[in-house]
């Protein structure tokens, strides 16, 4: 992991399996310091870690929690960890018949609008100079091209939407930041409470997250500038818009 002197890393989400992996291994990796950990509740942490309270629903918190982080200095790598797929009232969707406005709407407030509302006001804090990351776990069935099955409408639809969140931000902010990288990560299948009801087999293709966040460490770090704007999966590979 590489990343320019003095810079700090933020992970929001961090009370998740993926997230609470990918703060254990920036913190262990002592690439970037301080190491920040973001969530609506207290996350288990290593020592010297700092934790900041933030709500992907709630703007306030959001422009707090980047005044907070940012009075450590420039941020190097800001990873959004956040996502729904299901919970009470809301579940993917077989059939357009089952579509409800109520569920798409937090669906989308939290894979897409959560994330937009992090990159106003943390990107302004990112390094002006060198090499600085801005990702967000996204998925592959957010892709147009790669959709065969059809099905999980409004899941499918706040990733797109996200992919090209991340695309126009990374023309935007190349502008201000040209050795910025800004980018969509797809996890794999994640042993986590989002994917749980929803393997058949508990074992099959299913990585442990920290297995998970050593990935997409490591892809991250094999990016550059031409890259920006895309969006890779676990193994490193591009996946189509």
């Amino acid at each position: 992991m590489t990343a320019p002197a003095s810079t700090s890393a933020v992970v929001i989400g961090a009370s998740g399996g993926i997230g609470r992996a990918l703060v254990c291994a920036l913190a262990a990796s002592e690439a970037y310091a301080p190491v920040f950990a973001l969530s609506r509740s207290e996350p288990s942490t290593p020592r010297g870690v700092r934790t900041v309270p933030i709500d992907l629903g709630d703007e306030a918190t959001i422009a707090a929690a980047a005044a907070n982080v940012s009075a450590a200095g420039p941020v190097g790598l800001v990873i959004i960890a956040t996502g729904i797929l299901h919970q009470d009232g809301v579940s993917p969707e077989k059939t357009f018949k089952a579509l409800d406005p109520a569920a798409m709407a937090a669906v989308f407030s939290v894979n897409t609008i959560g994330p937009a509302l992090v990159a106003k006001h943390f990107v302004p804090v990112l390094a002006r100079r060198g090499r600085c990351v801005f990702a967000a776990l996204s998925a592959r069935v957010g892709s147009i091209d790669d959709n065969r099955l059809g099905g999980w409408y409004s899941y499918r639809a706040s990733k797109a939407a996200l992919n090209q969140i991340l695309r126009t931000l990374s023309i935007e902010v190349a502008r201000t930041r040209p050795e910025a990288l800004v980018v969509g990560l797809h996890p794999g299948t994640v042993a986590s409470a989002l994917s749980r009801p929803f393997r058949s087999d508990p074992t099959k293709n299913v990585v442990q997250p920290d297995v998970s966040a050593s990935r997409l460490l490591r892809v991250l770090d094999s990016l550059g500038v031409k890259d920006t704007g895309g969006v890779f999966a676990w193994d490193g590979t591009r996946i189509p818009a």
